[in-house]
């Protein structure tokens, strides 16, 4: 049933994706799927943000980033289980959406918290992915 899974984490808040981790590595042993690990960076891309570092910042930034996503996938995820790191950069909801069509995702496991009451008037990034996503989307609530 699911042959693609996208699986987006914040690679600074990763103990709020174990449980999406292990439902997205389930599901893939389950169907003999693949777990696309996503991270998005923040949006260098926007002019006004991005006139504050030099152009070679955000190349930097990427490279570190790779490194990351790429042990947290060593260390995160079985060996059986095909793997691809993704990282963009720019509004997360927007990107894991664009992720998704891209890679033509079955499913979308993605990790949630309520961070106060700025999330009641701004709505979360899971709320927005599961409003517009085209495929099947599954929140893992945090603690």
């Amino acid at each position: 049933m699911f042959k693609k899974i996208l699986l987006p984490i914040d690679l600074q808040e990763t103990e709020l994706a174990v449980k999406a981790l292990k439902i997205a590595t389930d599901e893939a042993r389950k169907h003999q799927a693949e777990i696309y690990v996503m991270t998005v960076l923040p949006g260098f891309g926007m002019p006004l943000v991005a006139s504050f570092f030099p152009d070679q910042a955000m190349k930097e930034a990427m490279k570190e980033v790779a490194k990351v996503i790429k042990c947290y996938i060593r260390d995160n995820l079985p060996d059986d289980i095909v793997t691809h790191p993704v990282i963009t950069e720019g509004n997360p909801p927007e990107q894991i959406l664009k992720q998704a069509k891209k890679i033509e995702a079955d499913l979308i496991v993605i990790p949630s918290h309520t961070k106060g009451l700025s999330q009641v008037f701004l709505g979360s990034c899971a709320a927005k992915v599961v409003e517009h996503a085209k495929c099947s989307v599954m929140v893992i609530k945090g603690e």
